[in-house]
Parts: structure tokens; C-alpha cells; sequence
């Protein structure tokens, strides 16, 4: 239950209260204004609706359920750890790059035992003594340091009074479960939590990872199952074993009981026409373990699941519908693979820029598109959309990531497209879309969510503090900007290197700040940690004077130099906080952290977003969320300088489709109903009883069915 509790706090920033008034008046209040005190030093506060009702409690209640609400925003800001920092000092003092090791080195000389481990001529400095190891307590750094100024711009974040756990439980579970985007993992493993908690179900889930993981709780309870497909149910079987329900890697099936053998083939049986086993070949190998852990030989009366098998060990031919497709388009018959492709809307459209490069007419195709755009998803429609009107010029390079962030880059060698024929296009999709939005009623809009992306995909973007769709920008106020990663290894020495790549305005003449280059005129390193042990682990600082800032780009990426993956590791976490030039204070502080989010991806090297200054010399930042294969190890900013540099201007070039577009098509179908939809950053106290609310943690919800 307190699972649950920290959950809605963390996704929704809103407290749900169960407990009765209280019978001692005055304890409850005095609890509630400490709570609310306690809250504002990590940057949170209550609202007047949630201070007011906790006002009413005992105040033993006010206090139990005040240490849970603290762990839940200390956890969400990064502020559950200890931030050392290897310059106790840091951002003052910290020495010249080469100085510092000089130094190091004479006390190793000085050293009789340390001199033995240092072999000329290679200069080893993990082998000197000290290097990449706190010199110093967490306890030292803080007597170190004066206490945070605070000052009104710091960071406030607004918890609001919410319903009965139960009820808060059952909005977050069908929010999650109604998506029409796919999920985080995160995300994946809250909708687990939730579906065993709740007892009501959704009856429509479109995104089919979703499925998977309800339909395990509906297959342990006895309940019906939510299958269209074949795949649907070998997604099923993967995460009742403790799987990967996108199917992206291999599962180990455990054994299943008998009754759980019998429905999970007499639902595969209820799908597998031979329409169907079109799609068993791309999965082949998964379905034959799968055969062996549900025995289809044992159960004679569900001929169309073993039917599925026959096709896995390759005794049935079954050609799948996209090698059909790939077929006729690879013969030239681009007429054939639109016939083909009109029985499947949604994936007529996806390849659409491909029918229009190579079909013997656009009329035709665009025809085609437009009885098709009437049964697609939204989703897909608004990623076509984003598609096509990046079409209109040529760019950089294509970029491509995978589920997991990871990213990689492509000379873009694909012939323009007519203007007129992206026209009409994006037209037939506008039409579309707009109709199937809903009347918004009175719309109230913060002119800071514009610009914020539509989140078509949630896979690669971890959960946290402040955190916005890739492709997002937004302003960045204050004078000292500085980006953090927190680390802390599982099993085995672990470094990663927090690094900054600054480039100008042509993407060109790089520097950078990182553990061989400690500081410039404008920038400041905290030092090198080469491991993380438990309880504490390291934590990495860079400290940036943006007024100061020679070059309008700035890359912050975390380098794994050695040891455990950002997937492997205990804990790996990336955030940035802004503050004025007056403010002093530790090198963390809470209350200044604008952006928090778990590292998880797999590849070595993580960009999470790029800080670009505009011509009107005001600072934004736009969200990435991509990896960068890398090497086994050994990674530095100054071997990957070439790649991350057309990757970023890739992203950071790219026309994303944003809540500006979403809002001008509400805009236009306003009328005088009597309710309120209001689209921000954070809700505001004033808006009238049963607003429908989208900020950043539901604008999933506005992306139309």
C-alpha cells in the first residue's frame, strides 16, 4: 500500500488521504505547517486544499503520513542520497588539471609504498594515492558550504489534496492502461502494480505491451483475456515468466500450471486463423520454447494453437503480411503492395513516404492514405504528421533509436517529396485529427507547454522530476547552470564520467569539460570518481556561468569509463539545477533542481538533453533522452565528439510536432460547453470543479484514440 501511495505521489504529485478527522484540535495544524515546512527545503509545498485537510487529522496521522510524502519527493528530486563532491570546495578552488595531477604525483613519489605502483612511463591514475576517492566526510562538505539563499526563483512544486488512495490508484492504473502511446519501463512495472491492486478493469487497451501485463493479472484471477493476435498471447506467456513483454530480447518460459496451459492455449486458439499465423515467423524461436512448456499435443481440442507451433518448427508454410508487402515492393509492384496494404491501415500509412518516392501515382496513394488515415490510430497519425513536415527541407541526417534510447545517425539520401503532394498529406491528417478531438469546452493553456512535445512514444523516457517528451524545449532561467549524476555500484568497481561537449553555432569547434580538462573561463569540473561503493556511491557535478558562455552549445553526457551499465548498476541518475548568482550553498540542493530522471538505457553513453542559446541570447533546453552505443569501455567526451555532435543537431534541427499544434486544432472546435480543459506545466489553485487536467504526467491523454 505505501508502494502504491509513493507511486501517485511520484506520478502525479497529488497525496491521497483516507484517514478521519482528528478529535485534538491545534495538533493536527501545527503537524500540517511543519510538513509544509519540511516540504519547501527540498522544493515542494502544499497546497491550500492539501494543508487545509490535513489541518483536520490527529496529528500522529499528520506525521506518519508526512515521512512517507517526504520520502516520496526526496526520492522524485534526487535528494534521498548524499552529494559529496570530490573538491571539497567545489564550484571554488578547483585546481588546474594538470597541477592537480602533478601534485598527486610528488605525493606519490614522496610515498616509498605508493612509488612502487607508479611504473614509468605509462602514468597510471587510478594507481595514485587518492585519485577518484573521497578525501573528505559528507559531514566536512557541509560545514564547508553556507546554507542555500533562498530566493523566489528557486523551484516550487505544488502537491495537491488527492481522493481515496483507491480511487487516485484506479485514475493513475486506467490512465497508464488507456495510453495510446507505449510505455516506459517504469511505467510498465507501475501499470503491474496497479492491475493487482485494482479491481476494476479497462476495457479497451491499445498499446499491446500494456495488454500483456493486464491480461497476468486477468489470467491469475481467472478472467477472460484481451487477445487479438497470436502475439498477444506470447507476450502474455513472457511476462508471466518474469520477461520482456516488447519482445525485444529472449525469455526463459517457466512451467505454467495445468490451468494456466489450458487458457493461455484456448485463447490462442481463438486468434490463430490463417490470416493470423502470418505473424508466428518473426518470433520463430520464442514460440518453439514456448511449445515446450505448453505441451499443444495434450490438448487435442484447440487445433488452431497447435497449429501456431507447426508453423514455429517449420512443418506449415505462413507468410507473413509485411513479407508480402516487402515482396511487391522489392518486384516493383507498388500497385499490388497498396492493394495489400489498404486491408492494413495503420501500416499503409507508416510506409506512405516510401509509396509516394516509388508508386506509379501520388493521387493514388494520397487517395488511398485518406480512406485509411479513417481507421488508423491517432498516434500513428500524428507521427506521419511529424514525418512529413520534416519533409519540406532536407536535414542534417536522419536520426534512428531504438525502445531503449539508443541512437544512431544516417546521411539522409531519400528524394524530396512535392510540395503540393505534402500539402494535400498533411491536409487529408490535420482533417483527421481534428476530428477526432473533443470539444474542450472553455480551453485555459500556459504559453509555457507550446513548445513542450507530443509524447508519441514513452519507451525511451525515464520518469521523474521535470522530465518532458524528446524534442521538448524549454526555458532555462538563472545565471549558474549545473548538471549532476548520481551513481552507485552493485557488484563491482564501477566510474562513470560526468563530461560536457560545448560547441558554436555551426556545430563545430568543440571543447569540453571533463576529467582530463577541469575547468575553462566559464566552466567548472567537481572532480573524477573512479568508484561508487554502497551506501553512498558518488556523485559528479559541472558548474556552467551561462552569461559567460562562450559557445550557444552545450551537451552534458554521462560516460561509463568502467565497471557496471546504467542498467546493471544499483542506482544511475541524471538531473541539472539552475540557481542566481548570489545563491551559495552545497553542491546539490534540492530546491533548485529543475529536472531529475533515472539513467537506464543500454548503451554507454547517455545524452540526456542539450542546453542551446537563441539569438534573442536566451538559454533553453531541449530534451534527448539517447544513447550512444560506445565502447566496452573507456569512454571519453573526446572520442565521441564527431558522432554526438550531428546526432544532437539532428534532434535538435528537427520540426517535432508540439502541444501548439494539439491546441490550435482544439482552438478551432470551442464551443459553450460548460467545462473546462486546461493543458500547463503544473495546474493552477483557481480552476473550477471537475476541470480536465493535462500536464506533463497525463499530456498522453490528449493523444486522440
Amino acid at each position: 500500500m505505501d508502494n502504491l501511495e509513493g507511486l501517485v505521489i511520484a506520478r502525479r504529485l497529488r497525496v491521497p488521504i483516507d484517514a478521519p478527522a482528528g478529535s485534538t484540535p491545534g495538533w493536527g495544524e501545527t503537524a500540517a505547517r511543519q510538513l509544509d515546512a519540511a516540504l519547501l527545503s527540498v522544493g515542494f509545498k502544499c497546497s491550500v486544499a492539501l494543508l487545509e485537510r490535513l489541518s483536520e487529522l490527529r496529528g500522529e496521522t499528520v506525521v506518519d503520513l508526512g515521512v512517507r510524502i517526504l520520502a516520496a519527493v526526496r526520492g522524485l528530486v534526487g535528494d534521498h542520497v548524499q552529494h559529496n563532491a570530490y573538491f571539497i570546495d567545489f564550484p571554488a578552488n578547483v585546481p588546474d588539471t594538470l597541477e592537480f595531477w602533478a601534485g598527486l604525483l610528488r605525493e606519490a613519489l614522496l610515498d616509498p609504498v605508493a612509488a612502487a605502483r607508479v611504473q614509468p612511463p605509462t602514468l597510471n591514475l587510478l594507481t595514485l594515492p587518492g585519485y577518484g576517492r573521497y578525501q573528505h566526510t559528507y559531514a566536512d562538505l557541509l560545514a564547508a558550504h553556507a546554507e542555500l539563499i533562498p530566493l523566489a526563483g528557486d523551484r516550487v512544486t505544488v502537491l495537491e489534496l488527492g481522493g481515496s488512495l483507491e480511487r487516485e490508484a484506479r485514475e493513475l492504473y486506467f490512465s497508464l492502461a488507456g495510453s495510446e502511446v507505449p510505455l516506459a519501463a517504469e511505467d510498465l512495472a507501475a501499470l503491474r502494480a496497479l492491475a493487482a491492486f485494482c479491481a476494476d478493469q479497462p476495457e479497451r487497451v491499445p498499446v499491446r505491451e500494456n495488454r500483456a501485463v493486464i491480461n497476468e493479472v486477468r489470467l491469475a484471477a481467472g478472467q477472460p483475456l484481451l487477445v487479438d493476435t497470436v502475439t498477444d498471447v506470447l507476450r502474455l506467456a513472457c511476462g508471466c515468466s518474469g520477461g520482456d513483454v516488447t519482445l525485444a530480447t529472449p525469455t526463459r518460459f517457466r512451467s505454467f500450471r495445468r490451468a494456466e496451459r489450458r487458457a493461455l492455449l484456448q485463447a490462442l486458439d481463438t486468434v490463430a486463423s490463417p490470416a493470423k499465423l502470418g505473424d508466428v515467423p518473426r518470433h520463430r524461436e520464442q514460440w518453439k520454447r514456448l511449445g515446450e512448456r505448453l505441451h499443444p499435443h495434450e490438448y487435442p481440442q484447440f487445433p488452431q494453437a497447435a497449429g501456431v507451433f507447426e508453423v514455429a518448427r517449420g512443418v506449415r508454410e505462413a507468410a507473413g503480411f509485411d513479407s508480402r508487402v516487402e515482396a511487391a515492393l522489392s518486384a516493383g509492384r507498388t500497385a499490388d503492395a497498396l492493394d495489400l496494404l489498404e486491408n492494413a491501415p495503420g501500416a499503409l500509412l507508416r510506409r506512405l513516404d516510401h509509396l509516394l518516392r516509388t508508386g506509379p501515382s501520388a493521387s493514388a496513394v494520397l487517395d488511398a492514405a485518406q480512406k485509411a488515415a479513417a481507421d488508423a490510430s491517432g498516434r500513428v497519425l500524428l507521427s506521419l504528421r511529424e514525418h512529413l513536415q520534416n519533409r519540406f527541407a532536407p536535414a542534417a541526417g536522419r536520426v534512428f533509436a531504438n525502445r531503449y534510447g539508443r541512437a544512431w545517425t544516417a546521411v539522409d539520401a531519400r528524394p524530396p517529396l512535392e510540395e503540393e503532394v505534402l500539402s494535400r498529406a498533411l491536409a487529408i491528417l490535420d482533417e483527421e485529427i481534428a476530428r477526432r478531438l473533443p470539444d474542450p469546452g472553455e480551453l485555459i493553456v500556459d504559453p509555457d507547454v507550446l513548445d513542450v512535445a507530443l509524447p508519441l512514444s514513452g519507451k525511451a523516457v525515464s520518469p521523474g522530476l521535470g522530465m518532458l517528451p524528446r524534442g521538448s524545449l524549454s526555458a532555462v532561467d538563472g545565471e549558474l547552470l549545473r548538471f549532476f549524476v548520481h551513481w552507485r555500484q552493485a557488484e563491482r568497481r564501477t566510474d562513470y564520467d560526468l563530461s560536457a561537449l560545448m560547441l558554436d553555432a555551426s556545430y563545430g569547434e568543440a571543447t569540453h569539460i571533463s576529467w582530463t580538462n577541469y575547468a575553462n573561463d566559464f566552466a567548472r569540473y567537481s572532480g573524477d570518481l573512479t568508484e561508487a561503493p554502497a551506501p553512498h556511491g558518488a556523485s559528479e557535478f559541472i558548474d556552467i556561468r551561462l552569461a559567460d558562455a562562450t559557445q550557444p552549445i552545450i551537451i552534458p553526457q554521462v560516460n561509463i569509463y568502467s565497471g557496471e551499465r546504467f542498467d546493471e548498476a544499483a542506482e544511475a541518475f541524471f538531473g541539472y539545477m539552475t540557481r542566481d548568482a548570489a545563491q551559495e550553498g552545497r553542491p546539490f540542493e534540492p530546491r533548485t533542481v529543475r529536472m531529475k530522471s533515472d539513467l537506464r538505457g543500454s548503451g554507454r553513453i547517455a545524452l540526456p538533453l542539450v542546453f542551446l542559446r537563441g539569438d534573442d541570447d536566451r538559454w533553453r533546453v531541449k530534451w534527448l533522452h539517447l544513447y550512444l552505443q560506445g565502447h566496452l569501455s573507456f569512454n571519453q567526451v573526446e572520442g565521441n565528439q564527431a558522432t554526438a555532435s550531428l546526432l544532437v543537431r539532428s534532434i535538435a534541427e528537427r520540426d517535432y510536432l508540439r502541444v501548439r499544434y494539439l491546441v490550435e486544432l482544439l482552438r478551432s472546435k470551442r464551443s459553450s460547453a460548460e467545462h473546462t480543459t486546461y493543458i500547463g506545466l503544473q495546474a493552477p489553485d483557481d480552476l473550477p470543479p471537475g476541470a480536465r487536467v493535462h500536464t506533463p504526467g497525463t499530456l498522453h491523454e490528449l493523444i486522440p484514440a
